[in-house]
């Protein structure tokens, strides 16, 4: 049995990979990229026994004034993922927690990934386990006919106009990526989003030279015009929205229009499923309403909160959040933070 955690560059990283389903938010370079935002160093929890493994992506990130640290998941829906029966990972989450322990990191917040199963109880038995709402997924598998029948009416409508009105989709023009970025910062600045979520040219164009043709993107053109594009992902059979955004206007159609090309250039491509994820912090909203036009699939979405360190997290929630209940851990996670 072995059980630590992993350095990007470590090469039981890549291994485990080749050995458990996962997804873009699972590979070293995507992890190291997101830490740099967070300004924490990137990490994976590994676990083997008897051949089996599971891996866990880590952001760790400083407790400042407090000589410890914490963990979060990278952006998206990184973790867990492995393979075994409950008893393996049982065992796997038991070393998760002291492994942690041992390293000096307080506590863990995790996002589960709702295409890969993680057996619930086993995770609850080692933390708390909070379901958020669900998530959205196109079967790629079925034909173009029966995606489009699967199509909410008002967002078939909308497909139709957005065509007759001439929205051209181009794929793979990174020159325009600038552009797109503008319309996408706009987005974020209406609909007041933190310094987090305002990902530059920089970081974009980073992230697609270190994953080269696993990443990509589309855009929409009214009269040569970038009016909206999304950043995806098309990574061993998954499809995966990044991040998107469109100008709004009365009658514009553009970001439908998208997704539906999106979804048609990745079946040629030979995806089998496109994940659109949820709603806002996985909530039953009118984000999630949005994508469930698109849809009848679905996906429960968890967090996992692990406290490795009882006494060391009791402590900081009573120095820095005195009237949050340490025991409590399906509000905001840590509670120290």
């Amino acid at each position: 049995m072995t059980a630590s955690l992993l350095d990007p560059a470590a090469r039981e990283w890549k291994e485990t990979l080749q050995h458990v389903g996962h997804d873009m938010y699972h590979v070293p370079d995507y992890v190291v990229l997101d830490a740099r935002l967070y300004g924490g160093a990137p990490a994976a929890f590994h676990y083997e026994r008897h051949g089996r493994r599971l891996l866990i992506p880590l952001i760790l990130r400083e407790i400042p004034g407090s000589g410890l640290r914490d963990a979060i998941s990278p952006y998206g829906y990184p973790g867990p993922v492995g393979r075994g029966d409950p008893v393996f990972w049982d065992q796997a989450c038991a070393a998760f927690v002291a492994t942690l322990r041992e390293e000096g990191i307080v506590s863990a917040f995790i996002r589960t990934h709702p295409l890969f199963d993680a057996p619930a109880p086993v995770l609850s038995a080692h933390g708390g386990l909070v379901h958020h709402g669900e998530t959205v997924s196109m079967d790629l598998t079925v034909d173009e006919e029966e995606m489009w029948k699967q199509t909410r009416s008002d967002h078939r409508n909308h497909i139709n106009r957005a065509k007759r009105a001439g929205t051209e989709i181009v794929f793979d023009d990174w020159s325009r990526l600038g552009e797109w970025v503008d319309v996408y910062h706009d987005n974020m600045r209406r609909v007041g989003a933190t310094s987090y979520y305002f990902f530059t040219v920089e970081h974009l164009t980073a992230l697609h030279d270190a994953v080269g043709d696993r990443m990509h993107l589309v855009v929409a053109l009214e009269d040569g015009e970038v009016v909206g594009g999304n950043t995806f992902f098309s990574y061993d059979g998954i499809a995966t929205g990044y991040v998107s955004s469109t100008r709004r206007a009365p009658k514009r159609y553009a970001d439908e229009l998208l997704y539906d090309s999106v979804r048609r250039w990745c079946k040629q491509r030979g995806d089998r499923v496109f994940h659109l994820g949820g709603g806002k912090g996985g909530a039953n909203d009118s984000l999630f309403s949005y994508k469930a036009g698109f849809s009848p699939s679905r996906h429960p979405f968890h967090t996992w909160r692990v406290v490795a360190d009882p006494e060391a997290y009791e402590e900081l929630v009573r120095e820095r959040k005195p009237g949050a209940d340490p025991a409590d851990l399906t509000t905001t996670f840590p509670s120290y933070r």
